[in-house]
């Protein structure tokens, strides 16, 4: 188990960006794959994106392909979601997970997660 902690939400304008960080504790950081996933009012939790222990393989959701961007930094035990040109459908609490082993779009694969952090996206 590691633990994580998500920060960098808040509320802002259709068209704007936000990059969301999460904060891994321990020192066995770079063993996991990483992903991040949402969940708006009255949905069920979405996939938004993983990546890799490396950081060399990276995957999408398809809704925020090429707006979105995953990266993280093993120094700093600390992994990174820039979101740019946000969408009011991009409003939801966004988690941070962990899963010890390859990525993953399956929630229920994941090994650890964080409490999560607030988006919300004005039109």
């Amino acid at each position: 188990q590691v633990q994580l902690v998500e920060s960098g939400g808040g509320l802002v304008q259709a068209g704007d960006s936000l990059r969301l960080s999460c904060a891994a504790s321990g020192h066995t950081f770079s063993s996991y794959a990483m992903g991040w996933f949402r969940q708006a009012p009255g949905k069920e939790r979405e996939f938004v994106a993983t990546i890799s222990w490396s950081g060399g393989t990276t995957y999408y959701a398809d809704s925020v392909k090429g707006r979105f961007t995953i990266s993280r930094d093993n120094a700093k035990n600390t992994v990174y979601l820039q979101m740019n040109s946000l969408k009011p459908e991009d409003t939801a609490v966004y988690y941070c997970a962990a899963i010890r082993g390859i990525t993953s779009t399956f929630s229920r694969e994941y090994d650890s997660w964080g409490q999560g952090t607030q988006v919300t996206v004005s039109s």
